[in-house]
């Protein structure tokens, strides 16, 4: 359990310092888009009210408010999961890369009134339309580190 503090302060920081560097260090805000490495990677602004590409976005100020709590609860019902449930490291450590990505996004929309996405990956001949941020990247890799490398405790015998 000692990797979670860690891990949660390194993913939400890095978050936390990707979008102040690209949208104040870089201009984003004002420029709105920057070629960085075209196509394959390249910086949008973007401002997101809902879920995952957007789902659920566009709503009532009240909408913003329900989605900072239900990633507060979320994070809580991980972390506590995580206290009965894992007995490695990386469990924790991916617990860590998901609440650390979450928090950082939530505290977006608590400052923003949304999330703020702004890195776009091309690859390969496929044009992709979604913007995501680093927070995001954190949450997918911790969670597919809990789905694919969580090991379940051991019951007592």
């Amino acid at each position: 359990m000692r990797i979670f503090l860690p891990t949660l302060l390194i993913a939400f920081v890095l978050d936390q310092a990707s979008k102040y560097g690209v949208m104040y260090g870089m201009g984003l805000r004002e420029k709105l888009a920057i070629e960085v490495l075209p196509p394959i990677l390249n910086f949008h602004m973007g401002w997101n009210t809902g879920i995952n590409f957007g789902m659920l976005g566009g709503g009532e100020e009240n909408n913003r408010w329900v989605l900072v709590a239900l990633s507060l609860v979320i994070s809580m019902g991980l972390f506590l999961w995580g206290r009965r449930n894992f007995n490695q490291t990386k469990d924790w450590a991916f617990a860590g890369l998901i609440i650390g990505g979450a928090l950082g996004n939530a505290l977006d929309r608590v400052v923003f009134g949304a999330v703020a996405d702004f890195l776009n990956v091309t690859c390969c001949g496929f044009q992709n339309p979604y913007i995501f941020n680093v927070a995001d990247i954190f949450i997918f890799a911790g969670a597919i580190g809990l789905i694919f490398f969580h090991a379940e405790k051991d019951e007592a015998k």
